[in-house]
């Protein structure tokens, strides 16, 4: 199983600005930024069978990923509403 990195930068590529803005001024943004990099390099070491991992484990951690991920998209969401 191989394991693309999914950097916010590419995901948001229209909110390069944002996020940079949001990762210096707003801690919750920049909490949930640094867990969704953590989780994602944990999927990553998995991916690539650094880190060993049960199938269930492995989607638990995509499952917290694409969590946060969401939570990050509604707060990007209401920083361009407020812009």
């Amino acid at each position: 199983m191989s394991h693309l990195p999914q950097d916010l930068h590419d995901i948001f590529p229209h909110d390069e600005a944002l996020l940079r803005r949001l990762k210096a001024e707003d801690r919750h943004f920049r909490a949930l930024a640094d867990r969704y990099a953590a989780l994602d390099q944990e999927i990553g070491q998995i991916g690539l069978g650094l880190e060993a991992a049960s199938d269930a484990r492995t989607e638990e951690l995509k499952k917290a990923r694409l969590h946060v991920l969401d939570e990050l998209a509604t707060v990007l969401a209401e920083a361009r509403g407020a812009a």
